[in-house]
């Protein structure tokens, strides 16, 4: 058998890896489930993952060490009798629930295949499972694709709760501040768009006339305009960190049909994975589109943007979370906050993810500002004629909205 195109998805999974930091270089571990198992590498660690395949009915696991201790230090605070971190985002909500750990003392010293049953034992329940002192282990149960996914998740939701729960609760662990400290002048990067180019709009062939949005259907050149577009716009989104690969969307509005990135689409590959949905649903495209085509169509039918931006930047969910809010009875407050909120002067709303709730809250609030952080969950932007505006309004949103956690974090911590 020619295993030669799964090692390349592996080493496609593993470079990705690698460009979004985070995992250490020297951990990465894949394997996938044909005839034999075939792995990345072959160490020390491959006969414990050949027993784990055979506790699951899954075809690929990612073992990994995260580039941040975040995940390690969410257990170390957790309760003795607790076994799993709950995170309340809505990425863990809707893609994990929670997420189980192993804690250090319960695999050192003991045998590789006590570790395996422990392993096989959490992904029975979930995607991923946190091993404390050694990394995330997250499971696929068709494709290397699905396992990079929930160990991409599980990164961002630890980072999210993690930052939160130092806004709400401050330092608790020693060591937590030099690790702060590190991970602000070390770790993060600047977000900004040097270097990135847009096309100028209206885009689909009329920019250079200087006309409105084309008022009938595109012909198929103008509308390849509009895909190359997303399909960079994408790629810029999930570079600067704005995104997961996995999660967030992006679609034009010519004046009929909005062209959406698919659902469950990586946003850094968008080729082939954008569909031409009508206004008035004449076609049946609609059924592979995003989730939150009903909210992009709610701020076309709205307002006069003609680019909307769908991102997860960590701040700004940070933000969206951090309620000071003393005497409150909403329970889900993702869904049914009932109080006018804003983080940095841009507001947040409540919303059912993915299911046409936020139709009803994101336009609205997107209308005067080109901008809305939904709680827990991330931001929408929007663009009069392109995807320009809306970009930068995404940069600028989560930029204010780091600036105004750390300055909130040097408050605190006086």
């Amino acid at each position: 058998m020619n295993n030669l195109p799964m090692l390349d998805h592996i080493e496609k999974y593993t470079q990705k890896l690698l460009r979004d930091r985070t995992a250490m270089p020297e951990s990465i571990r894949l394997y996938r489930l044909d005839d034999v198992v075939i792995a990345s590498r072959s160490d020390e660690w491959l006969p414990v993952f050949t027993e784990v395949f055979t506790g699951l009915n899954v075809t690929a696991l990612l073992f990994g060490t995260l580039t941040l201790p975040f995940a390690d230090l969410l257990v170390e605070r957790s309760a003795p009798e607790e076994d799993r971190i709950k995170p309340r985002d809505s990425e863990t909500r809707t893609f994990l629930h929670d997420i189980p750990f192993i804690r250090k003392d319960e695999w050192t010293g003991r045998s590789k295949e006590e570790l395996a049953k422990k392993i096989i034992a959490c992904l029975k329940e979930r995607k991923a499972v946190i091993i404390q002192g050694l990394g995330v282990v997250a499971s696929g149960g068709v494709t290397v694709e699905q396992a990079y996914i929930g160990y991409s998740t599980i990164f961002h939701t630890t980072f999210v709760k993690y930052l939160l729960d130092l806004l709400t609760e401050g330092f608790r662990l020693p060591g937590e501040r030099e690790m702060f400290r590190e991970f602000r002048e070390k770790w993060l990067r600047p977000i900004d768009a040097a270097g990135l180019e847009f096309a100028e709009g209206p885009l689909g062939g009329n920019a250079e006339r200087g006309v409105p949005p084309h008022p009938g259907p595109l012909p198929q050149g103008e509308r390849g305009l509009i895909y190359d577009e997303i399909c960079r716009v994408g790629r810029y989104t999930v570079e600067k960190g704005l995104v997961d690969s996995f999660f967030g969307n992006i679609s034009y509005f010519d004046g009929k049909t909005i062209s959406i990135s698919q659902t469950a689409s990586s946003l850094d590959e968008l080729e082939g994975h954008i569909d031409p949905v009508p206004l008035d649903y004449s076609s049946t495209a609609g059924l592979s589109a995003s989730s939150e085509l009903p909210a992009h169509k709610a701020i076309y039918l709205s307002t006069d943007y003609h680019a909307v931006l769908h991102g997860h930047p960590k701040f700004s969910v940070i933000l969206s979370m951090h309620c000071t809010e003393e005497d409150c009875d909403i329970e889900d407050c993702g869904k049914n906050c009932r109080r006018k909120r804003e983080a940095c002067g841009v507001p947040i709303v409540p919303g059912e993810v993915g299911a046409g709730g936020l139709a009803k809250t994101v336009p609205a609030a997107i209308k005067d500002a080109g901008a809305c952080i939904v709680y827990g969950h991330g931001v929408f932007s929007a663009g009069e004629k392109d995807f320009q505006a809306a970009f930068m309004r995404m940069v600028e949103v989560e930029n204010r909205c780091r600036e105004e956690y750390f300055s909130l974090m040097r408050n605190k911590d006086r």
